[in-house]
């Protein structure tokens, strides 16, 4: 299997000059380059053989850059292959006219070595990582259709395993799963209590929410761990890849409900994996819901898992006392939080610091 540092790049320039310094360039960083001055024929070769980048000139004789591109894009095999494109033609309308035929980058002649090697890692490192994402997303489905092919409501033994599965991959999360269960009952519990909520929170409700929560993270298993388990901040390529495990989850249960569609705990199990990252003022992923467009379930969600990952370490961050966490969800009531929500916390939080001193982790010894 190829990896990045022996990663499989196709030139194509009718210029051999150009071409000979491209492959010289390459090859020196260890990369295996199939190199062409027909476009033809490297479209025909690419067919049989897809590499893992294309660097194209734009100005050919047989088929431009472009076109070339167009081709490469409308094949089902290569169409998620990066394309880099080199030309001496700088103007912007050239540019988006690469871009817009599926071009990732576009470098302008006479280029710097330095920066073309640089984004050709820049590139490949995202091709790379789009892989093992997708490889990460299989073996997720696989275990999910392994272990729930019998699933009913009875079997919650069933989908607590396979929520705590995605969080063994992170040992700083510890007992995440058992108190976000719990806060977010007792959350449930506490709006219930009010008018506006009788009807929409009953004790189907209650018991729902506590069974479904465990699988609001599944799709972490579908992240790679240089990204899950890096102790420093995300770079935004990182961040884009991290959000994706919203959509790694929703996208297994929801393939598991087309044969289970009344199972309740799965059902609301979407909700929560979905949307327990979109905020109350519109400005969460991955919708961009806002207010009472998200489901309440992950209203009450967004707010249970914040409150555990504040009071919690992470390779990131210390701890935080209650007290320092309880005034962020305060602040942050209208904006991140449904003001209901962070209402309901204030009537219980002394519980729900109870709950958490109950279930708590031996790393977190709280830092003022």
């Amino acid at each position: 299997m190829r990896n990045i540092e022996n990663a499989s790049i196709m030139v194509v320039d009718d210029t051999p000059e150009n071409l000979t310094l491209m492959q010289f360039m390459l090859e020196a960083k260890g990369y295996n380059v199939i190199a062409f001055i027909s476009s033809l024929e490297a479209l025909a070769e690419a067919s049989k053989a897809p590499p893992d980048l294309f660097i194209l000139d734009v100005t050919m004789p047989e088929m431009d850059g472009f076109e070339l591109c167009e081709k490469i894009k409308a094949n089902a095999e290569m169409c998620d292959i990066p394309v880099i494109f080199i030309s001496g033609l700088s103007n912007d309308e050239e540019k988006v006219r690469g871009f817009s035929r599926g071009g990732v980058d576009y470098v302008t002649k006479p280029f710097k070595v330095g920066e073309v090697l640089a984004r050709v890692k820049t590139h490949l490192g995202l091709r790379f990582m789009q892989r093992e994402l997708v490889r990460h997303s299989m073996h997720l489905e696989e275990l999910v259709q392994e272990k729930i092919h019998e699933i009913s409501d009875a079997q919650l033994a069933t989908i607590i395993a396979l929520a705590t599965l995605a969080e063994s991959r992170d040992d700083t999360t510890g007992r995440h799963i058992e108190r976000t269960q719990d806060f977010c009952r007792a959350l449930a519990e506490q709006l219930r209590k009010k008018p506006k909520y009788a009807h929409e929170i009953d004790d189907a409700f209650v018991n729902n929410i506590y069974f479904a929560a465990p699988l609001h993270d599944i799709g972490k298993v579908g992240i790679p761990d240089s990204i899950l388990l890096k102790p420093g901040k995300l770079t935004s390529e990182e961040f884009i890849v991290m959000k994706g495990h919203v959509t790694i989850g929703m996208k297994t249960l929801e393939s598991i409900r087309q044969r289970y569609p009344d199972n309740v705990y799965l059902n609301m199990g979407i909700q929560l994996t979905s949307y327990h990252h979109e905020k109350w003022d519109g400005s969460g992923y991955p919708e961009g819901l806002a207010k009472t467009s998200i489901p309440l379930c992950a209203r009450i969600m967004a707010l249970a898992d914040v409150y555990d990952a504040l009071r919690s370490r992470r390779p990131y961050k210390p701890p935080f006392t209650h007290e320092v966490a309880c005034n962020i969800i305060f602040d942050s009531s209208g904006s991140h939080f449904d003001p209901d929500v962070v209402e309901a916390f204030k009537e219980i939080h002394d519980y729900l610091l109870c709950i958490r001193d109950k279930l708590h982790d031996c790393s977190d010894t709280l830092e003022v």
